[in-house]
């Protein structure tokens, strides 16, 4: 098994930021991509820590699963799992911003108009070294390569899988999808539409080539 030994942390699912005690902001993940990567991950022999906010239907043949749902949460899960980490596959959706003060009760329905305020979100990949291999997502909607490009370098990633959500057959929820990834140096791999297991293995083939790299230097 070609990962055998190596400790590797997935992310998965959507964040949830609370409005009050019943609402929040979230977005469309249904977790699929990285419980694929997940799977496949320990398929192939790797100690695997799952970072999760859905919870996974077979939780027990992970070594380590981390229930989550805010931001906050996920980050100090991800920085605690990562003091021992090979790699780092963040495929969860991480909520870009919060409410900067929910409620402490359920708001209820008053006038035309509820404002929230919101604040950004802590970029916590900025908070990790880079002693390990990170490998991030870039689900966008328009410029999907621009976009990907430009989280890439921000990020300081070794790779990124950029997929457009916005296609049916290969966003959210859906058991497919259509991804290229972006490396530091330049190259480019761009999958045909194919099940989120065969992408995990794809994705998952790219790691090795780049632990074999860092090996080799």
């Amino acid at each position: 098994m070609s990962l055998t030994g190596k400790h590797i942390v997935v992310t998965a699912g959507g964040t949830r930021e609370p409005i009050d005690p019943v609402r929040y902001i979230g977005n469309r993940s249904s977790g699929k991509m990285g419980f694929a990567l997940a799977d496949a991950a320990k398929d192939r022999g790797a100690i695997v820590t799952f970072v999760t906010t859905v919870t996974p239907p077979d939780a027990e043949k992970y070594d380590d699963v981390r229930m989550v749902q805010t931001v906050a949460e996920m980050r100090g899960a991800v920085l605690d799992a990562c003091e021992s980490a090979d790699v780092l596959i963040m495929a969860a959706a991480v909520s870009d911003f919060r409410v900067e003060n929910p409620a402490p009760i359920k708001i209820k329905k008053h006038g035309k108009k509820l404002v929230l305020e919101l604040v950004r979100t802590e970029d916590f990949l900025l908070d990790l070294p880079d002693t390990f291999l990170k490998v991030g997502f870039a689900a966008e909607t328009n410029d999907l390569m621009k976009n990907a490009e430009k989280k890439l370098k921000a990020k300081r990633l070794d790779f990124i899988c950029a997929n457009d959500v916005s296609a049916p057959d290969a966003g959210f929820a859906v058991d497919t999808n259509r991804v290229t990834m972006l490396f530091r140096d330049g190259r480019r791999e761009e999958l045909p539409l194919m099940s989120k297991r065969e992408v995990a293995e794809k994705i998952l083939d790219s790691v090795e080539g780049c632990l074999e790299q860092q090996t080799e230097e």
